[in-house]
Formats: C-alpha cells, structure tokens, sequence
C-alpha cells in the first residue's frame, strides 16, 4: 500500500509548475461566509485586584477568595480551552476586564452600593484573546475581540445560542488572520467561573480548579479554503496516475483521491509570506482540515503545501467504502471554516 508520504512525493515527478499553472486558470469563488465557532473553556478563573502590595501578588497556593472591591477594580481572566465546535482542542483564553456594573437603576437593582448608572445591563469592558491549538499541541490561531461583558443581553444579531456580552472580533493571526465579527457568552451546564485574589498563585490554577464557560464566536474570515479549478473542472485527481476525475473517468467508493486547494492556512515549518512551499520539505498544515462526500466524513490521510507553489495545498483523502453513485459534493474545511462544494463523478 503507498504512504500518504509516497502519495504527496509522486507529485513532484509530474511536472508541479505546469500542473499548478493549470489549477490557476480559475478558482471557485471564495466568499466569506460567516463562521460560528462554540468554544468549551475549563478551569476558568478571575484574578481580581484586591490587594495592592506587589510583594503579595500571586504567593498564596491554596484557594484564596477575592476580597471583591465596590467597582471599577481590575481582574485577569485564565481558562483552558478543551474543545471547539465539540471536538477536542487545546489552547488558552485569556481576558482583562475593568468593572463598571452597568444598570439602567444604579446600585438599587445592582446588589448595593457602587453600581454604575447607565441605560444597559452591562458587567464590565473587557478584552479577550483566545490563542486555539490543535489537540495534539499544534497551534492554530489566535482570536481578539474586545467590548462589554454581561450575563444578559447579547449583541444585535448574534447567534441564537448567544446569551450574553456583546464583543467586537478586532482581528486574529494563524488561521483567522484579519478575521471579524462578534462574541459573547453562552448557556453552559459547567460550574461558574471562579472569582479568586489577585495573592493567589496561577500556577496552582489546574490542581485548583475554576469553572467553566461557553463561548460562541461569530467570525467573517478574510481567508477561506477553496478546491481549486480547472477548465475541466474541480481539480480532484486519482491518487494513482493523478488524472482528473471526470465523467469519463469517475471516482470510486473507497478510492484515495487528492484535491488541491488554496486558502488552508499555515504550515509546518512554515514559508515567508508570499513564497512558495520549499521542493524538498513537505510543509503540513497546521489547522485542523476535513474533507466531506455528500456530507459524510472522508478520511484525510495528509494534508500539505504543494512543493513549488505559493498559497497551493494538497489535500489527501479516501472516499468512503459506502457513498452513491452518481454525482457527489465534496466539501472542505480547514479551521473549522468550509469552502465552497464542488462536484466529482462517482461510480
């Protein structure tokens, strides 16, 4: 059986530049469709400001209770991330938030003295930056937003299952560089975030432990993942002669194929901005990538930069043992953010 390495090197023996040449001719139509991402944080803990001797910051390894000041106190928010759109990830979020209590009745309606009048329900200005990483450690991509945080009250068109906050996505780097859009906070069956003093230790956040949160991010990529085209259509080819699949010559259920795309993101090790994939290194996307048939899951055996060319991927990938006859819809996702369908033959 060929290796998705062998599969990937057979490649650079059938001429990448004039095959490359011919994907260019034109691509499927990148448009920026929105993008809704859940992202599941754990061990989630607010660090206020409620000491001001320097010498006593972050010393004390126990659970140590914030002595809460009235408002406009500082805090730092720490949190794990364990999962984004229900598959396993790692990364971190990371907040700094100033307190403002926000309430159309001031400090009657607030629980007490110190409430900020104003016309909205609102907790405090915060900045969030998630920095997301593949489950098994490879980075993704970072998100910042920054706005007003509340329990209540979601921003104007966001997402159903938002609940509350109302915060503008200010850009990214990774996969989401340039991205836009909006987020808050969603209902989450986990323990509350944790409220702790500024005294106790972050390193023992884990072993003591912090609550949880849901965040749903409503993203507009500036970049998103294409199968390229050609003037005979998707550029998906048969992993054994790389030939086109075509009507005269259609895939086959259980059959490796390869597709070439643009837009997939960063790799590893990665390229100076506008340079092509280096010949003799197979350079791996660093975001997670699926491909779907029909909606159904294919296997993704590899998926890299094609060597030779500049924003030019290639894309591994086995069609499943039980799809139809017919005319299928292949879908590809990168970062969690998918293209546009193209069409293949299956027989």
């Amino acid at each position: 059986m060929r290796t998705k390495e062998t599969m990937i090197r057979k490649v650079e023996s059938i001429a990448i530049s004039v095959l490359w040449l011919a994907l260019h001719v034109h691509t499927a139509c990148g448009q920026a469709t929105p993008v809704i991402l859940t992202i599941d944080v754990d061990n989630y803990v607010e660090y206020q400001s409620d000491i001001a001797d320097p010498a006593k910051l972050a010393t004390l390894p126990s659970l140590t209770p914030s002595v809460q000041p009235r408002n406009f106190f500082v805090a730092t928010v720490i949190g794990d991330i364990v999962a984004v759109n229900g598959q396993p990830a790692k990364g971190t979020v990371v907040g700094r938030a100033r307190s403002i209590r926000l309430n159309p009745a001031g400090s009657a309606a607030a629980g007490g003295p110190g409430a900020a009048i104003g016309d909205i329900h609102r907790v405090s200005i915060r900045e969030e930056i998630f920095e997301i990483l593949k489950g098994d450690g490879t980075p993704v991509g970072t998100i910042m937003a920054h706005g007003l945080n509340s329990a209540s009250d979601p921003s104007p068109g966001a997402p159903l299952a938002q609940t509350g906050g109302n915060f503008a996505i200010v850009g990214g780097t990774g996969a989401f560089l340039g991205a836009r859009g909006q987020f808050g906070e969603a209902a989450s069956a986990a323990p509350a975030p944790r409220a702790a003093s500024m005294a106790e230790d972050p390193s023992y956040r884990r072993a003591n432990g912090g609550g949880g949160q849901r965040f749903v991010l409503h993203i507009i990529p500036m970049v998103v993942p294409q199968i390229a085209v050609t003037p005979s259509g998707p550029a998906v080819a048969h992993s054994s002669d790389f030939t086109l699949v075509s009507a005269s010559k259609p895939a086959t259920a259980g059959e490796f194929l390869c597709l070439f795309a643009t837009g997939l993101g960063p790799t590893r090790p990665g390229v100076e901005p506008g340079q092509p994939f280096p010949p003799s290194t197979l350079a791996a996307v660093n975001s997670p990538v699926e491909v779907t048939v029909n909606g159904q899951p294919a296997e993704v055996l590899a998926a890299v930069g094609l060597p030779g060319a500049v924003d030019g991927y290639q894309v591994n990938f086995r069609v499943p043992p039980d799809i139809s006859r017919g005319t299928a819809i292949i879908q590809l996702r990168t970062a969690w953010v998918t293209g546009s369908p193209a069409n293949i033959a299956v027989q």
